[in-house]
């Protein structure tokens, strides 16, 4: 199905599943040799990067852990730009290598804010791996160590991406048309 109608707006297939999965497995190659001897700790940003965070994890040739937060900043189409914990971090990150898993980086003001309340908590290291990634939008300082795909500044859906709460189930990934 090359377009779809989710609640009062079109979309159309803008990455197909087999081009992301193709993506996930390259990533964890890369992650796996980076992060050979170092059990990293992925900690996931939901509800967004759920998906992507489980066939990361799937993909993965070395011990590692998995953990999730739950930040929330998007009402509708939009970010509202106030970045709200839901639910935070158990785990001890003192010496860990900590890898943030994220759905899509746009402003990078959830990473960034993310980084700095990490970094309180003493890990070896904090890197961030990126399903999408949006660089005309970047308003913030950062390093993105992983990206899948650079994209442009249109509002997607699928693949774990929602509009209002709809569309996360979707296998290819949609791009807004109206």
């Amino acid at each position: 199905m090359n377009s779809i109608k989710i609640n009062d707006r079109s979309f159309r297939v803008s990455i197909t599943e087999t081009e992301i999965k193709n993506r996930i497995k390259s990533l964890a190659a890369d992650i796996s040799a980076d992060m050979e001897g170092k059990n990293p700790l992925f900690l996931a940003v939901l509800n967004g990067a759920f998906i992507f965070a489980a066939d990361l994890m799937r993909e993965m040739t070395i011990p590692c852990e998995i953990s999730f937060v739950k930040l929330a900043s998007y009402q509708g189409t939009t970010s509202t730009g106030k970045i709200q914990e839901v639910f935070g971090i158990n785990e001890d990150l003192t010496g860990r290598a900590v890898i943030i898993v994220e759905d899509i980086v746009e402003s990078g003001q959830t990473m960034k804010n993310m980084i700095e309340s990490l970094g309180t908590r003493n890990p070896a290291s904090v890197q961030i791996c990126t399903l999408f990634f949006k660089p005309d939008k970047l308003k913030e300082e950062l390093t993105l160590d992983y990206v899948a795909f650079r994209i442009p500044d249109d509002f997607i859906v699928g693949y774990g991406l929602d509009y209002d709460q709809a569309g996360r189930g979707l296998k290819d990934v949609y791009s807004i048309i109206d």
